[in-house]
């Protein structure tokens, strides 16, 4: 009689096992678009001046950093008065964006989720403001903005890209 009260038991306490669904996996992100002949001169400084004029109708201070997917400079620029700490932090969050083929405000987002294994990706810059340039599907280069918000930085990025590249 034990026997049987201890298997009903454990049974009682199984059952609503039984009827949980498993989690769900979540999706694989898409594959990064591949790495194409790096951004030249002309077309970086194209988009470090679409930026500083985002930058500057909306009132801000930016530093503007253009490099090619090795992550290495090919164009800068900084607004008068813009702190100097942005000047690093926007060759930075470039840096990050061509070097990964990724935006930085995606790995900002991820590390908010609880992803803190990104503190630990040396040269991964979780912090929005750095945006891959894709031209033809081609990973060409990034831009990288500092001196607003992270948000901000974001927004300037991505019209700068807009306005020069039409993308």
């Amino acid at each position: 009689m034990k026997t049987l009260l201890v298997v009903l038991a454990v049974l009682a306490t199984a059952a609503p096992a039984w009827g949980q669904t498993p989690p769900t996996p979540a999706p694989a992100p898409a594959p990064a678009p591949p790495y194409g002949a790096p951004i030249g001169l002309e077309a970086a400084q194209a988009l470090i001046d679409r930026a500083i004029e985002a930058g500057r109708a909306r009132g801000f201070r930016l530093a503007i950093a253009v490099v090619e997917p090795s992550g290495e400079l090919v164009a800068f620029g900084r607004m008068d008065d813009v702190q100097y700490g942005s000047i690093d932090v926007a060759q930075a969050k470039a840096r990050s964006a061509a070097r990964f083929r990724s935006s930085s405000a995606s790995a900002e987002e991820r590390l908010a989720a609880g992803r803190i294994a990104l503190l630990a990706i040396d040269g991964m810059v979780p912090v929005a403001g750095g945006v891959p340039i894709v031209v033809e599907g081609r990973v060409v280069g990034a831009i990288g903005v500092s001196g607003a918000s992270s948000a901000q930085d974001d927004e300037v990025a991505r019209a700068a890209i807009a306005a020069a590249l039409g993308g």
